[in-house]
């Protein structure tokens, strides 16, 4: 028999998860993907942001004053029960227009992964990094240099995000396909030249929770929008009936199949997806 080819996959978690547990996470979506492409050698890389985060940090977090649980105190004594959590960027809450602290250190991060574990076909992400997996895409796109050197020009009185260092030396090409799932785009002027002039040209699946509080929806449509062609009538937009998760039961795993398939042989294969309960959903993360 001959050799599978490689199908490589980028795999970019949110904001306060990790490598591994996005890998707990999505795994019916790459057994689903396993088995819908026998032919291809899949692998799935899961980097962990480089940004660890402070308690202070996570949504949600209360300290429980005397406990040494994983929701417990910020005595150093029990640093290590405190929960392992990882950003790709910071948001400041005072910059206007807004500013993604930390941004290029989780840029260059993604870099490192493409030099020493590429070259990957499509990259995954959810949420924060559903953000950074449009981002990535768009960065990888031929000439993309181009968009920030002129959006600097544009505007010279807005601190523009330059293209990074670390992408200017990459030997990477561009990739097939993103799957962004609860993603959004950056906002504000600084960051235009990911998603302007021109659009994302990297064709990008987007799936979106319709009971999702986390990720407001205009934020996913601006990204929408920012993709080349018309993503919605061409069926690269699909809405679960949940919230802010990665979606596992079977029509949602089928639609990234076909996507991902469209994108590698050039043909959606037309079909109605096997229908399953969707109320038994996944827990958010």
């Amino acid at each position: 028999m001959a050799p599978r080819s490689p199908l490589k996959l980028l795999m970019l978690h949110g904001y306060t998860q990790s490598g591994p547990l996005f890998h707990a996470k999505s795994r019916a979506l790459i057994k689903h993907i396993t088995k819908a492409f026998p032919l291809h050698e899949i692998s799935a890389i899961y980097p962990t942001a480089p940004l660890r985060l402070n308690p202070a940090d996570i949504p949600g977090y209360s300290p429980q004053e005397g406990s040494g649980s994983a929701s417990g105190d910020n005595n150093s004594s029990n640093e290590e029960s405190e929960p392992e959590s990882y950003g790709w960027y910071t948001r400041s809450n005072t910059a206007d227009p807004p500013l993604y602290v930390g941004l290029e250190d989780g840029l260059d991060a993604v870099a490192k992964v493409l030099t020493e574990e590429g070259p990957f076909d499509g990259v995954i992400g959810f949420s924060q990094g559903a953000a950074m997996a449009a981002m990535v895409a768009s960065l990888l796109e031929p000439k993309r240099q181009d968009a920030f050197v002129h959006f600097s020009s544009l505007s010279p009185d807005v601190e523009e995000f330059v293209y990074p260092s670390s992408f200017s030396k990459l030997n990477h090409p561009a990739l097939k396909f993103a799957l962004c799932y609860s993603g959004f785009r950056s906002p504000g002027d600084r960051y235009r030249a990911f998603y302007e002039n021109p659009s994302i040209q990297t064709p990008i699946l987007h799936v979106l929770g319709s009971l999702d509080v986390v990720v407001e929806e205009s934020r996913s449509r601006a990204l929408i929008d920012a993709c080349a062609g018309d993503p919605e009538s061409e069926g690269k937009v699909v809405w679960h009936p949940g919230g802010h998760f990665l979606p596992s039961q079977r029509p949602y795993l089928d639609a990234a199949v076909r996507f991902i398939r469209e994108c590698l042989e050039g043909g959606l294969q037309k079909g109605t997806a096997e229908e399953e309960d969707v109320n038994e959903m996944d827990l958010p993360f």
